[in-house]
């Protein structure tokens, strides 16, 4: 679990210092009172890790491998398999590598004494803060087989969305790489023949056609520059998106994005509504709840917002207060949360709304191709008029020019 820094106060009232671990924050001020030490100041400790550039090409444990993996240990769990066993069987007949070095590393923890849960936080990039939290409510409570039942469901949903997306951008995806090989092999054999023929004839060439023969020795000149930089771009991309301050810009603004930030925002609004109901359906506090889910969205600048949620109740205000203040929720939905809170239902209401959300990302997903495409088009249709002018104008000059020679 995550670590936090402490500043407080012992039952002699001396000024203590230290670290513990924590599911978040007010679960770290739980634990100091238990410890008789009242917190004056607790916060996440940072980790002090360098990002690797080797990290940024390194390939993480699939949604699929999670969800067999899930719907595994519910079997073996469910059917009275001791975990130390289970954990020891499926490390044997792991897909990847790293799930296979990952359970190994669980198995040798567990045979040391550790918890489950304890043992695969030492694994963030296998297991989420949300699994892990989930996997220690289910050994607190004795029902880790329906907490690997809930998790396998989640993912399975995530899976879906995720599916659909790749689904939706796949047409344009296509398109935009063919432009791009069209365009290299245009600049490195066709417009180079063209240029040498037009040259010939010395006559004044056309706009479009100047702007294709530049076009294309610098191509030729800089080729293995452009990508270099291409290259390079790409990776200090990813290290910046992997800062603090790269994420937080890069996900508040990909929200913003024509077309695309709507299905973000709702797909992510989903997944908050699954995983904090599921969160409080296991019996999970609010405010602890929230922290965890706040993770699981994958979104720092949505985090930053569920985060403010969460003082805010701890503050004293309600969930429907908290979620109309922070501006990520319809109307709809927060009519939803003032019925749940009137009902005591609210795990059951945040369901609905997830499907509400889920409901319109499908919508806007199998809509979204018949948005891009015109775009698609008019790009299409200027790089052709381009190529067209650029290619036919100077040859029918010339044809022009031989007749009346």
């Amino acid at each position: 679990m995550p670590e936090y820094q402490y500043r407080g106060r012992d039952s002699q009232g001396a000024l203590v210092n230290g670290s513990v671990e924590a599911a978040s924050e007010s679960a770290a001020a739980d634990a100091l009172l238990r410890r008789a030490i009242i917190p004056l100041e607790v916060q996440k400790a940072k980790s002090g890790q360098q990002i690797k550039w080797s990290d940024l090409l390194a390939r993480k444990v699939s949604l699929d491998e999670l969800h067999i993996f899930s719907r595994q240990m519910f079997s073996l769990t469910k059917s009275g398999i001791p975990i130390l066993r289970a954990i020891k069987g499926l490390s044997e007949t792991a897909h990847s590598k790293r799930m296979q070095q990952a359970l190994e590393a669980i198995h040798e923890q567990l045979t040391a004494g550790k918890p489950l849960s304890t043992a695969m936080n030492h694994h963030p990039d296998v297991f989420s803060n949300l699994f892990v939290a989930m996997v220690h409510v289910g050994e607190n409570t004795g029902r880790l087989d329906d907490v690997f039942l809930q998790l396998s469901g989640y993912i399975e949903r995530e899976q879906e969305t995720r599916r659909q997306i790749k689904s939706a951008i796949r047409y344009p995806i296509f398109v935009l790489l063919a432009i791009v090989i069209a365009m290299v092999v245009l600049n490195m054999m066709v417009i180079p023949k063209f240029a040498d023929m037009f040259s010939k004839f010395g006559a004044e060439l056309p706009w479009a056609t100047k702007l294709l023969i530049s076009t294309s020795d610098f191509f030729l000149d800089y080729w293995p520059f452009m990508l270099l930089g291409v290259i390079g771009v790409i990776l200090g991309l990813r290290y910046y998106v992997r800062t603090e301050k790269g994420r937080y810009q890069w996900d508040k603004k990909k929200l913003g994005i024509p077309a695309v930030g709507s299905i973000i925002e709702r797909s992510t609004l989903s997944r908050f509504g699954r995983s904090f109901a599921m969160m409080l359906r296991a019996g999970v506090p609010m405010t602890q709840g929230l922290s965890l889910v706040a993770d699981a969205v994958d979104n720092a600048y949505m985090h930053d917002r569920i985060v403010q949620m969460r003082r805010q109740i701890e503050g004293g205000d309600s969930l429907l207060k908290s979620a109309h203040q922070s501006e990520l929720f319809t109307p709809l939905v927060l009519q939803m949360v003032a019925v749940g809170e009137e009902t005591g239902n609210i795990d059951s209401l945040l369901d609905d709304a997830a499907e509400f959300y889920e409901r319109e990302t499908d919508f806007d997903l199998q809509n979204l191709t018949a948005k891009i495409e015109p775009m698609l088009i008019g790009f299409v249709a200027v790089i052709v008029l381009i190529l067209a002018l650029g290619i036919y104008l100077p040859m029918w000059d010339m044809l022009q020019a031989v007749k009346g020679g």
